[in-house]
């Protein structure tokens, strides 16, 4: 008799959701040690379950893999200070599920919507059932974010977006890219940029 699997994959079989949670939390570890941002500063995370297992974005979303990967964002991101805003995918304007007293805080305006597996994506679902009272936003201006698997996250990143580059190059199948930020540098010539 063949010995049951002990690792959790998907129902297709074709990731290990508990090397998703070990190598999404090695990738955003490593970006948080770079990171200096007040508390209360939004990160932005961008992903496609789809692209993790392989596939094209929007063509296989997976809620366990979304809920693996929204657990330890924000299990991480509540320890280092941080506000998780979770991008929604195309078919919601890439509008955001952020917690209410984040969107009140920041006075962005809520949208009447809700994320569902197939218009917003599994991360955006996860997000919405783990916020204590999630609401979704069209717009947020974040600080740092991290995008898996090519959803781009940069119409929500503060200018100027400066490109991470981290050890950590992909979960699952999905390409990682990092971003941070920093303030504009503005002046001519005579300008100075540090004392």
């Amino acid at each position: 008799m063949d010995k049951p699997n002990p690792k959790s994959t998907d129902p297709r079989g074709c990731i290990d959701v508990a090397e998703v949670r070990a190598t999404a939390d090695r990738a955003l570890s490593e970006l948080l040690d770079i990171l200096d941002y007040p508390a209360g500063s939004v990160f932005v995370l961008g992903c496609s379950t789809s692209e993790i297992c392989g596939g094209k974005i929007g063509t296989a979303s997976n809620e366990e893999i979304g809920q693996a990967v929204v657990e330890t964002f924000r299990a991480r991101l509540d320890k280092a200070g941080f506000a998780l805003a979770v991008q929604c995918c195309e078919h919601l304007n890439r509008a955001l599920v952020v917690e209410a007293d984040v969107a009140a805080r920041l006075g962005l305006e809520v949208v009447s919507v809700i994320p569902a597996l197939h218009a917003g994506g599994a991360c955006a679902l996860a997000a919405y059932r783990q916020c204590d009272h999630p609401v979704l936003v069209e717009f947020v201006t974040g600080v740092a974010g991290m995008d898996i698997g090519d959803t781009f996250i940069g119409m929500h990143i503060k200018h100027v977006a400066v490109p991470v580059r981290l050890s950590v190059t992909s979960i699952g199948a999905a390409h990682v890219t990092a971003v941070r930020s920093r303030p504009k540098l503005i002046g001519g010539e005579r300008a100075r940029y540090a004392l």
